[in-house]
């Protein structure tokens, strides 16, 4: 789904097994998709040993699930048996399906319904097809999805033909890409779809060569896309069969896609929910910015989401740690054999500078590569590691770029977009005092620092939000889609010490590398630092200047950090703020 995302389709098809065999399966990808992934799906649905309690409880889970398009079909008859008959209490056709989610759910989906250029199984007769089509369409039905071909002058045709019997919806061809020579042919015999000469002429000489026969089908499959569109017929329905290179390579040939990147202009900086609920949300905090899905499973039971300012952050409640989804993933043996086994403050070190360079695609705090926007400021970043100041989230300052700038660009177009620079990272507790005081001679940065005891120190100046991204757009309010602020941190300061612990846990009881990382979960500081002063480029990292870590190849520092061989102040004499957190509630200590 990650990959289909990054295609940018309007929507992604989730298909329906007979009689709903695989109906809790359906259901759970249409809510992944959209809640999670941010992709508009189109739910398959069919009347094949559907009785009607089946398809009311389809249709409510996707409507739950944010799901706003549904393809009513009948469906083939099922294995054990040579023709199609209704179930008791079901439809016998998928007209009777598109009558009934109209009546049910009036507008909010849009029904697609089937179209065959060429005929299907049961009915060859072109102009039963196309009255049956006409009913589908009068019905309700919003658009038409075609049964796959290769004859692109018959489909032609028959689109005029439709036209000409009054349908007037969208008509969506159906394009199956050629993956080999074999699957080729066994899909067109299956649909019966006549295969042009020129494409056997062309497929048959390479037919054993299957990257031959991709690259060669590629071709094929572009140059009948450009016919398409060249007719006025402006969408395609690709039939991945879950295998996406062949779609991509086809797309790449047509230039709907960069070889890069994703042709989807980006309504957020972050990836947008498409969940029933939450399809107004346009404001989270910073600190899941690659953890997505994380945010969205600790966040599902909210019944309201932010849109437009956070509001009170105290409530409701982030979820627990223990829900799907959250911990990390992979077993063991995948995480020892990505990470290897650290056995000095070195070795972590260089894990992370490894993922800095993209040589590695993911840490136990983030999900995704680093991104593009990073760039300007890896360099840094990557010092900052090989000094043992272990960074895990960060984006540079952004000031006033265009909203359809390739890499920082989002929202509207005519727009402008700004960030604050951000770092957050895990330092010892030996340079927690000297860092703090750093800043505490700045007129510009904020920060907040916690351990996993939650020890919160911080000179935020309320504990409401603090906007470190935003943007201009012509005739709308600004809007501010990243925060940082207090509770949402202590929320995320339980998750990333539970991600470290465990990444420990991945290592064998009493080993040099659990050991490691279990004395970095339990005493060093989270920290995340915004400098306000969103035209500075450089001021975070000025704040580290001959800051780093001395025991690079030696043990972890066990004790509380030392001023002079003394326990430091407390916070509060430095900056006006102690406060002590246990992940949920937090309490001031100073009058």
């Amino acid at each position: 789904m990650d990959r289909m995302h990054d295609l940018g389709p309007s929507f992604i098809d989730v298909t329906w097994g007979a009689g709903g065999s695989q109906s809790d399966l359906t259901c759970e990808m249409v809510n992944v998709a959209q809640t999670v992934f941010g992709l508009e799906t189109c739910m398959h649905l069919t009347c094949t040993d559907m009785e009607r309690e089946k398809v009311d409880n389809a249709l409510s889970a996707a409507y739950k699930a944010g799901c706003t398009n549904i393809l009513a079909l009948r469906g083939d008859p099922p294995r054990d048996k040579e023709k199609w008959q209704a179930v008791e209490g079901g439809f016998q056709y998928a007209l009777d399906l598109v009558k009934y989610i109209k009546e049910k759910y009036g507008d909010h989906f849009d029904i697609g319904v089937a179209g065959y250029p060429e005929g299907c199984d049961d009915e060859q007769d072109p102009d039963t097809l196309m009255d049956h089509l006409k009913q589908k369409v009068d019905a309700g039905g919003t658009f038409v999805v075609t049964q796959m071909f290769y004859d692109v002058d018959n489909f032609l045709a028959w689109v005029d033909k439709c036209r000409a019997n009054g349908i007037h919806v969208p008509i969506v061809p159906g394009i199956m890409p050629i993956q080999t020579h074999a699957a080729f042919l066994r899909r067109a015999n299956w649909s019966n779809c006549h295969i042009p000469q020129h494409w056997i002429d062309a497929l048959e000489p390479i037919k054993n060569d299957d990257a031959a026969v991709r690259e060669v089908g590629k071709g094929l499959i572009a140059e009948m896309c450009r016919k398409i569109m060249d007719h006025g017929v402006m969408a395609l329905h690709f039939y991945t069969m879950n295998l996406a290179q062949s779609t991509k390579m086809v797309l790449e040939e047509l230039g709907l896609i960069s070889r890069e990147g994703t042709p989807t202009k980006k309504p957020l900086p972050w990836r947008q929910s498409l969940g029933l609920s939450r399809r107004e949300e346009d404001v989270r905090p910073v600190f899941w910015k690659n953890r997505h899905k994380s945010y969205v499973a600790r966040t599902q039971d909210w019944d309201e989401f932010p849109n437009g300012r956070w509001g009170d952050s105290r409530s409701p409640a982030f979820g627990e740690l223990d829900a799907y989804g959250i911990g990390l993933k992979g077993t063991n043996e995948q995480n020892v054999k990505l990470w290897g086994k650290p056995e000095s403050l070195r070795d972590i070190a260089e894990i992370f500078v490894r993922f800095l360079r993209n040589d590695m695609k993911s840490l136990p705090w983030s999900e995704v590569p680093v991104a593009d926007e990073a760039q300007p400021i890896v360099d840094d970043l990557i010092d900052l590691n090989r000094r043992g100041l272990l960074t895990i989230t960060s984006q540079p300052s952004v000031n006033g770029v265009k909203s359809s700038h390739p890499v920082h660009g989002w929202g509207p177009s005519g727009g402008y977009v700004y960030q604050k620079a951000y770092l957050e990272l895990l330092i010892p507790p030996s340079l927690v005092t000297d860092l703090i005081e750093r800043i505490d001679r700045t007129q510009t940065i904020t920060f907040y620092a916690v351990n996993k005891d939650g020890d919160l120190r911080t000179n935020a100046p309320t504990d409401g939000p603090n906007a470190v991204t935003w943007g201009v757009f012509p005739g709308k309010e600004i809007v501010q889609p990243t925060i940082v602020e207090t509770i949402s941190f202590l929320a995320w300061k339980d998750e990333a010490f539970r991600l470290g612990t465990d990444w420990a846990n991945c290592h064998p009881a009493g080993s040099p590398s659990r050991q490691l990382i279990e004395g970095i979960m339990t005493d060093w500081y989270l920290i995340n630092i915004v400098d306000n002063d969103f035209h500075s480029t450089r001021g975070i990292f000025d704040l580290f200047d001959g800051l780093k870590v001395k025991y690079l190849d030696g043990p972890l520092e066990k004790n509380k950090p030392m001023v002079n061989g003394h326990a430091p102040k407390p916070i509060a004499e430095l900056d006006g703020i102690h406060k002590k957190a246990d992940g949920k509630v937090f309490e001031e200590v100073l009058n």
